[in-house]
């Protein structure tokens, strides 16, 4: 195809491989439409790669439980022998998946390449975890990676929008969107045609596949899809051409020759016309679609009859010899297609095994689905190991209701089948996953099962996990760290794991944590087991513990144990590709920036969290409280709204063990003037936390009793709180300031004397905290302090036009022509309080429409 409206994009990637190949590498991520011509372009830079530069390429493909790792093991032929040794041993479970990845990244470093990987739309998890590996590494390496996806088919939940983003924070790697043909485009490759240009711009929209296909027609009118365009290309064809082209359609992509052969024993005789025909095309060694979209315009014009054979012969051809392990996913496919219940069954377990020991849960959870279908006839302990796998595998998929019911099910089904000790590992793995979801009475109660049950059976690693799983819930709970050391000791002493140091590691942090949150001790414990976590490579361990930390330094309000404990499991889970607590550290992040003062970005930070669909319900409750308070501080409306979700999003206990949930009614009912409602969730919120020592948060609660006029009761306090239960206001803002805390410092200040309120009046102003300002005012006016500032801020002063900090960003944006709604939608506001604001930048700057707004603005 002649390339047209693509020079500049081949240009930048010329550029990309001059730069790549001396170092540093480069990445492409080229994106655009089905048929869009991403290969077209692939295939010209290919032709302009020096002699110097070794030229990798593969492709994913388009399966509907992809193959694991399959575009490395298609280019293992050419790549090191150690790569192809490592894949090989990871393959058939003799090695792991890191090992590849070091020893492709060894190759890689070795002399200048450019290695393409087409269409990763369809890449399986552990190709994108490749991805990822490599990303992080290419300013170290001469190479430049290719890749490219259709991005029409990429959603919010499509398995590359992780990787996606993850990449976005990377300068070595660049983006090349190819978009349709123009008009004068179409209308050039129409020349000589008898067709109309315009009508086949039309129809085809601009799609240069769909233009070449149409062109290519025998037909001398305009094809109305890319299914006729198509079958125009094949009406030449023999009937064996043409049953060989049909069952190639049913086989996938891509095929090998000799499992095509052996499909088909005279395909030889036939291969030339085919590949005359233009849809598909050989390397000697496979055969295939030059696109997807031409193969399912053949594919389903093939009767159904006719798919049931060919995917049986497949089936069988493919089982006669013996099976590698890489083709495990292809035979769970046919095997389904071709109706073989006892196959699906014998294949789609082992080929999800197989995907979960690469590292690829997704895949490995699609295949465990698939042998659900047909597993009515297995014994019932079968199936219930099949449930268990699925459970795993959604689990680390971050697919969390499909995990939990899933292991609801095992549960059933080990309790019907007698075998409590099965039922006991069930049961503690379901607790686990409770906590996450929101659901925390029931996580405890379905710990407290399990222990009860794995006890009858006496000492085992089994039961040694159930203890430690009560250990975290101790801490998580608050209760005394005597109850989480407790737990931890018998897990050691049942466990008989001397080996196991996650597991020491775990027992030695918990109820260090439980001291740390109820006792003001155990900080360094922790630190030590996290740090001793990472430095055993110990991932899981250390990426979970380091995980905690965030939560529990926020708890405690101290921003600068915060910040390095966010920074730190961010940059640790980045590293190893733990993405599961990768985002769960942006909830957490949310909610140090909103203790910090820093509100725009903590609203960016929970946006980001709510808006993205595999947020478990424990961050989107944190998510929507900090959302909630910003909008409740800022003078906003709507933050009822958001916090009535975050209690949606899990239980009452959990709500209270976060501690920021319950708080965060009690002060957005003070912030609406609504004192009573404020003291009555103040004292339910203590009520709740009778038995249980949460010094952090039944210290906030007491204080806003007694700033809303009641009197509280005896309560455990963190030291701030303490300190302004006890009168003294002065030393507790200080503790305040000194932990990193301004509005938190601010309302300390409102129990102290005419300087101290002063100072609180002033500090609420500089963080845009309006309700609490306009209280403050209040409280002076009641007290007799004088003069109360009033009028605009200085910053207000200072604006020729007399506009407030928010007036002037939303002038900006009635330059940029925006309407009310897109205005609340850049600013987090509602598009009623955006008009208000609208109105009082026009009066200020004394014009009638939007349009002379942007134009003062323009001068």
């Amino acid at each position: 195809m002649v390339l047209l409206e693509r020079e500049s994009v081949l240009q930048d990637l010329a550029g990309h491989l001059q730069t790549a190949t001396g170092g540093p590498g480069q990445m492409a991520l080229v994106r655009g439409e089905a048929g869009i011509g991403k290969t077209t372009v692939v295939q010209h830079l290919i032709r302009v790669v020096p002699p110097h530069v070794r030229v990798l390429i593969s492709a994913c493909d388009p399966l509907v439980t992809p193959r694991p790792l399959g575009p490395l093991i298609d280019l293992a032929p050419e790549l090191d022998t150690a790569v192809g040794t490592a894949l090989s041993e990871a393959l058939t479970g003799l090695g792991r998946p890191g090992e590849v990845f070091e020893c492709l990244l060894a190759d890689l470093s070795g002399q200048p390449s450019l290695l393409v990987i087409e269409d990763v739309h369809w890449a399986d998890e552990a190709t994108t975890d490749l991805l990822r590996y490599l990303a992080r590494r290419l300013p170290d390496l001469p190479a430049l990676i290719v890749a490219t996806y259709r991005d029409d088919e990429i959603g919010p939940t499509h398995p590359l929008t992780g990787l996606l983003g993850t990449l976005a924070g990377y300068r070595w790697v660049s983006r090349h969107t190819l978009d349709p043909l123009s008009r004068e485009a179409v209308a050039q490759l129409a020349t000589g045609h008898t067709l109309d240009a315009e009508e086949l711009y039309r129809v085809s929209a601009g799609n240069p596949f769909l233009v070449t296909e149409i062109l290519c027609s025998p037909s001398e009118n305009v094809p109305a899809t890319v299914r006729e365009a198509v079958a125009g290309r094949l009406v030449g064809l023999s009937d064996l051409e043409r049953k060989v082209t049909d069952a190639l359609a049913v086989m996938g992509h891509r095929a090998s020759l000799p499992l095509v052969a052996s499909v088909i024993p005279d395909i030889d005789s036939a291969l030339e016309g085919v590949l005359a025909c233009g849809i598909l095309c050989t390397n000697g060694q496979t055969i295939e679609f030059r696109h997807e979209l031409g193969r399912l315009a053949v594919l389903e014009a093939v009767p159904g009859y006719r798919r049931l054979l060919v995917h049986r012969q497949v089936l069988e051809a493919m089982r006669h010899g013996p099976v590698a392990t890489d083709d495990l996913t292809l035979l769970a496919d046919h095997a389904e297609a071709a109706d073989d219940p006892a196959a699906v069954l014998e294949y789609a377990p082992r080929a999800a095994a197989h995907a979960a020991a690469l590292g690829s849960y997704r895949e490995a959870a699609a295949q465990y689905t698939r042998a659900l279908r047909y597993a009515d006839s297995l014994p019932l302990d079968k199936r219930a190991g099949l449930w268990e796998g699925h459970s795993l595998s959604c689990f680390l998929a971050r697919q969390l209701d499909e995990s939990i019911a899933s292991r609801r099910t095992a549960v059933r089904m080990r309790h019907a089948l007698g075998d409590g000790q099965r039922e006991g590992e069930d049961l503690r793995w379901l607790s686990y996953m409770l906590w996450p979801a929101g659901k925390s009475v029931e996580a405890r109660e379905a710990g407290l099962e399990a222990v009860r049950l794995l006890e009858k059976f006496g000492p085992s690693a089994e039961l040694a996990a159930a203890y430690l799983n009560m250990s975290m819930f101790a801490a998580y709970d608050h209760e005394e760290a005597a109850v989480a050391d407790c737990h931890a000791r018998k897990a050691m002493a049942v466990g008989r794991r001397p080996g196991d140091a996650g597991a020491a590691l775990q027992a030695q942090f918990h109820p260090a944590a439980a001291r740390m949150l109820c006792e003001g001790s155990g900080w360094e414990e922790c630190e030590q087991a996290v740090c001793s976590a990472m430095a055993q490579n110990l991932t899981l361990d250390a990426g979970f513990l380091a995980l905690l930390m965030c939560w529990y330094t926020l708890i405690q309000h101290d921003d600068a144990r915060a910040s390095a404990a966010v920074q730190r499991s961010q940059t640790y889970c980045r590293e190893h590709e733990l993405l599961t607590y990768l985002h769960c550290t942006k909830a957490m992040d949310s909610w140090r920036l909103l203790n910090r003062g820093s509100w725009k970005q903590a609203l960016d930070a929970a946006h980001e969290v709510l808006s993205h669909p595999l947020s478990p319900p424990i961050d989107q409750a944190i998510a929507s409280t900090v959302l909630a308070l910003v909008r409740a501080r800022g003078g906003e409306p709507d933050a009822g709204a958001a916090l009535e979700q975050a209690a949606h999003f899990v239980d009452r206990n959990c709500l209270i063990d976060l501690g920021i949930g319950w708080e965060g009614r009690v002060e957005t009912a003070w912030l609406a003037g609504e004192d009573d409602r404020a003291r009555t969730e103040a004292r339910d919120g203590l009520a709740a936390l009778a038995g249980r020592s949460h010094p952090w948060l039944s210290g906030a609660l007491a204080c806003w009793i007694r700033r809303t006029g009641g009197t509280p009761p005896p309560a455990p306090a963190a030291e701030p709180y303490a300190l302004e239960l006890a009168g003294d206001a002065t030393s507790a803002a200080a503790r305040w300031d000194e932990l990193g805390c301004p509005y938190d410092a601010a309302l300390a200040r409102l129990s102290g004397d005419a300087p101290t309120l002063r100072r609180a009046l002033t500090d609420f102003e500089a963080l845009g905290a309006r309700p609490a300002a306009a209280r403050t005012r209040a409280l002076m006016r009641i007290r007799g302090i004088r003069p109360v500032r009033s009028g605009p801020r200085a910053a207000t002063r200072a604006n020729p036009h007399g506009l407030t900090n928010r007036e002037m960003d939303v002038f900006k944006l009635l330059g940029e022509g925006l309407s009310d709604a897109d205005i609340a939608a850049r600013l987090y506001i509602t598009p009623k309080t955006a008009g208000h604001h609208v109105g009082a930048v026009l009066a200020k700057l004394g014009v009638h429409t939007r349009h002379e707004a942007a134009r003062r603005l323009a001068s």
